[in-house]
């Protein structure tokens, strides 16, 4: 075997659950071979070099063997080997990620949270009822 589907491929490799999900995929260009998009019946063989968008990561590797069966993650892993460039990519996206504010507090409407609802509790038995109004006076 010379040559493989490049959606069976990749559910070989464990890139994806099945084969249709790598078709879907594939379908949604969102896999490539060698700079170009792929359709699902495209084959590829052994140093080709395939682009793969996973959510936030873009995973580059090159073809390094062909298996028409899914085998355990150790076997699947010798069928490709990922560049540099992907490895050093995806390090970065991670760090981002890590570094990055979470989002649930950029939150400004909505439920009250937790703490929100304390306070806003802690507000209403505190002095709420002793502010100062705005009357007018009769002194002058």
């Amino acid at each position: 075997m010379d040559r493989l589907r490049i959606d069976k491929w990749l559910w070989a490799a464990r890139f994806y659950k099945t084969r249709s999900l790598a078709a879907d995929e594939i379908g949604k260009h969102r896999v490539q071979v060698n700079g170009e998009v792929a359709k699902a019946s495209r084959e590829v063989k052994p140093g080709d070099k395939v682009t793969v968008r996973l959510g936030p990561f873009t995973r580059e590797v090159l073809v390094r063997g062909l298996s028409g069966q899914r085998g355990p993650a150790p076997v699947a892993q010798q069928l490709y080997e990922e560049t540099p460039e992907s490895l050093a990519a995806q390090a970065a996206v991670r760090e981002q990620r890590r570094l990055g504010s979470e989002p649930a507090l950029s939150i400004e409407q909505g439920r009250p949270t937790k703490r929100d609802r304390r306070e806003l509790e802690s507000a209403r038995r505190g002095n709420w009822d002793n502010r100062w109004s705005a009357s007018l006076d009769d002194d002058e």
